[in-house]
């Protein structure tokens, strides 16, 4: 997988870099796992604009991905590599032995045409999913559950990764791609291997506009605003405008606000690096 850096023909491109879609075999998506993505343009149910900055944007329509992987000691082939506007990351369509389609995130290294499986007795190999009970200590994961049974939540995003350090008990220990090092219940799911589409972090949109087709609308920076719309606004001149903080006051860059009783605190080993 690799970025693509365009010739800057126009302004636009001057500063674009773009994939080069090198992995995506097949570009209209599967009819049958396709459900409607609605969009709230930021208004809640009466019409009034609870968040900023979004609207607009492309039409696009939500590929429904199998993030359980379920499917224990029935095959799967991998059909095609597609490209899915929902998120970073790729996804793979799956023809079962049974005649189920399902899109799964496509990890790297998948091939077109290969086998996977999931479930208990299954070789530790790229695209497959074991309980952590089953993975070999050291191993890459990714898509991981946090409850059995639920369906993956953790390292999805495109390149990312978790390791599985050690396995006490009924806990298996497992590092994050934040750097948090955390216990999960062993009976809990992963998927061997890395998250595809690694270069996605080099991307940039080089123009206004891409952000718009995303749906993003442009941000005010609080220092341009009046004191009565940001605690940071206002003054004369260019002021820098004090200590950052959000609109309603909370401190940013290093103030905690995660809940000194969360529950979880006793499941997190090592928090993440700052």
């Amino acid at each position: 997988m690799a970025a693509r850096k365009l010739k800057p023909v126009t302004p636009g491109q001057r500063h674009k870099v773009t994939s080069n879609f090198e992995a995506v075999t097949k570009s209209t998506p599967e009819k049958s796992l396709l459900s409607p993505k609605k969009r709230s343009g930021g208004r809640n149910n009466s019409g009034k604009m609870t968040m900023r900055y979004i609207g607009g944007g492309h039409k696009k329509r939500y590929r429904v991905v199998d993030f359980k992987r379920d499917k224990d000691g029935i095959p799967g082939n991998v059909k095609a590599i597609e490209y899915d506007p929902n998120r970073s990351a790729r996804i793979a369509l799956i023809y079962y032995a049974d005649g189920e389609k399902r899109y799964i995130v496509a990890p790297n290294g998948l091939q077109v045409g290969q086998v996977i499986n999931s479930g208990k007795g299954v070789a530790p190999e790229v695209g497959n999913t074991l309980f952590l009970a089953d993975i070999p200590l050291g191993t890459i994961i990714h898509n991981i559950e946090l409850r059995p049974e639920t369906g993956g939540v953790l390292a999805r995003s495109a390149g990312t990764y978790a390791q599985l350090s050690s396995r006490e008990g009924k806990y298996a220990t497992v590092k994050l791609p934040s750097g948090e090092v955390r216990m999960v219940l062993i009976t809990c799911r992963a998927t061997i291997g890395t998250v595809g589409n690694s270069d996605h972090g080099l991307e940039r949109s080089g123009k206004a506009g891409r952000s718009r087709w995303n749906g993003r609308r442009p941000r005010v920076r609080g220092v341009a605003m009046n004191p009565v719309d940001h605690p940071m606004g206002g003054g004369e001149g260019r002021a820098s405008g004090g200590h950052p903080r959000s609109r309603t006051g909370v401190p940013a860059k290093g103030y905690k606000t995660r809940a000194p009783k969360k529950q979880s605190n006793r499941f997190i080993v090592e928090r993440r690096k700052k």
